[in-house]
């Protein structure tokens, strides 16, 4: 598996349509909820396994801290480590950019996952796209 930071119109596209499968299709979030205004200013990650992308997320500053965001991978590469490797190499971006703190909106059932990997629990339960959340800190 490898994770690359999206280039190019093509790797944006794909990016988009794992989210959509996981999001949009699985989960029910209404696509004009999981496509944004943030787009253009985020910095896109696909995970690849042998060439064939089944996983992505995205990183934004915003006010010093980085953001990680729209973490996904497809339904049959789950528990793979896969999900892992997207969030390895999002921190190893947002330490190259100088950023002291990552924050992200866990869904609850994903916290186990998060706080594996040193995140903790800065928040009450809220409902992001009819789906509980919870807000998550790592400092790196």
């Amino acid at each position: 598996m490898e994770v690359k930071i999206v280039s190019n119109d093509n790797q944006l596209q794909e990016a988009f349509s794992i989210r959509k499968k996981v999001f949009v299709e699985e989960q029910q979030v209404p696509l004009e909820e999981e496509i944004d205004q943030y787009e253009e200013e985020a910095v896109h990650f696909l995970l690849y396994d042998q060439n064939l992308p089944i996983g992505a997320g995205r990183f934004r500053s915003v006010d010093g801290i980085g953001k990680v965001e729209r973490i996904c991978v497809l339904e049959n590469h789950r528990k793979s480590g896969s999900g892992k490797a997207i969030m390895d190499k999002i921190e190893e971006y947002g330490k190259g950019e100088g950023v002291k703190k990552l924050k992200l909106n866990a869904q609850t059932h994903a916290i186990p996952f998060y706080s594996k990997l040193g995140y903790e629990i800065i928040s009450e339960e809220f409902l992001d796209a009819g789906i509980p959340h919870r807000t998550m800190i790592k400092q790196i």
